[in-house]
């Protein structure tokens, strides 16, 4: 029985030397394969590379010794070469237990301030008639672009007309004019599928604007607002550079007592204090993630 040569060269390279379009096929198949591979682990890499200096904070933490590095025992595994004397430590000096005081009340006083200030600019500027919207959205989030050295210096030249440098409210407003941004993005981004018809369907119903705004707008925004909240309140609570311009000795915070531990005294308290920093980071993003699919169902009208 003798095969018909068109069907004997499909898939084979021709007499030109040129591949026909099956192994044309297999090679572009092949290539994507590569591709893929190759992306995971440049991903995989790059992770690697901002987590591992991460990832070795927590154990140095636990160190017996008053060392930043890893001692013969801690590499043997030795369960006397690990202790909990710097978490010990922490909590029982009284400059730290000041600055996570400090870093607690001027956080969540800026986060307040912060979410209501950007949550009523975000509304604002989700309307169609509002004026100069756009200048204005720069102006918000000029804090975030512009750098913050020029924004502490900034205001610290403002600050001493008002005697507002070394003092609580001070430092309060600053951290609230660097969360401010945060807010009114998420808020936006939030109010982005919002269909305004229904604010208005609760006009004509006989309802207040408050109570409408209440009642219908403030259910569809809350995930953006909490969201908002806590990258303001992650904002305020990691700041260091505007706490250096504009405290005083009284508004010691957390940042600012490591960034002094490690110029006077180093022991390995302060990486006690950067685990637990760590863990209140991955409890943010955890909550931060839940939020975001909660937005994402209340999208899909689930």
């Amino acid at each position: 029985m003798r095969m018909n040569p068109r069907t004997a060269d499909q898939g084979n390279p021709g007499r030109n030397g040129k591949e026909t379009p099956t192994g044309a096929a297999g090679a572009a198949d092949w290539n994507g394969m590569l591709g893929q591979w190759a992306l995971r682990v440049a991903a995989w890499g790059a992770l690697a590379f901002l987590m591992l200096p991460i990832l070795v904070v927590i154990p140095l933490s636990f160190n017996a010794e008053p060392f930043f590095s890893f001692t013969s025992g801690m590499l043997r595994l030795d369960p006397d070469a690990y202790s909990t004397k710097w978490y010990d430590a922490v909590f029982a000096s009284g400059s730290w237990m000041m600055a996570i005081r400090n870093s607690l009340v001027i956080g969540v006083c800026s986060t307040v301030i912060a979410t209501v200030l950007g949550t009523v600019a975000a509304v604002g500027l989700a309307s169609a008639d509002m004026p100069w919207r756009r200048p204005i959205t720069a102006v918000l989030l000029a804090p975030m672009i512009v750098p913050l050295i020029i924004v502490a210096a900034g205001m610290f030249f403002f600050y001493t007309r008002f005697n507002l440098v070394a003092t609580f409210s001070g430092i309060i407003i600053a951290h609230a004019t660097l969360g401010v941004p945060f807010v009114v993005m998420t808020v936006t981004a939030t109010l982005s599928g919002f269909d305004r018809s229904l604010y208005h369907a609760g006009l004509n119903l006989g309802a207040s604007p408050l109570r409408a705004f209440l009642d219908v707008v403030v259910p569809v925004i809350r995930p953006g607002v909490i969201s908002g909240a806590l990258l303001a309140f992650v904002t305020s609570f990691d700041e260091v550079v505007l706490v250096l311009f504009l405290a005083g000795p009284e508004q010691n915070t957390i940042p600012r007592r490591m960034f002094s531990g490690l110029r006077e005294q180093i022991n390995p308290s302060i990486l006690a204090v950067a685990t637990l920093l760590i863990l209140m980071s991955i409890c943010l993003l955890l909550a931060l993630e839940l939020l975001r699919r909660r937005s994402e169902r209340i999208k899909a009208g689930r």
